[in-house]
């Protein structure tokens, strides 16, 4: 099984109500915030934006998210670098870290059916 193209961008800031506020003026709608200073936001049918608030002195980061149909069923080639299996996140998705030759890490998530 293959992955499905891009689901998400994961941003990582130091200031969620700023991080949020300046893609909201670029057209992005906030779907939900929760309750430990990140959200998911949307501008359009494409991927979503994912913003996580990191303390300060933790360096910031970006990760584009790959969609798989369904972690179960999904069988990585042996050519392919797991990092970690899939896992249950804390926000019910499941997700699987690999990296790539260059040795860029890759985040692959279960599709979320949207």
């Amino acid at each position: 099984m293959t992955t499905d193209g891009i689901e998400a961008v994961y941003l990582e800031t130091h200031n969620w109500g700023k991080a949020a506020k300046f893609f909201q003026s670029l057209g992005f709608k906030l779907e939900f915030e929760t309750d430990h200073s990140s959200g998911m936001l949307r501008n359009g049918p494409g991927p979503y934006l994912f913003i996580a608030e990191v303390p300060e002195a933790q360096p910031t980061g970006m990760q584009l998210v790959l969609k798989v149909a369904s972690a179960d069923s999904f069988e990585p080639d042996a050519a392919i670098d797991v990092v970690t299996p899939f896992e249950q996140t804390h926000h019910g998705s499941k997700e699987m870290t690999v990296r790539d030759p260059d040795g860029r890490l890759w985040l692959l998530q279960e599709s979320t059916g949207d």
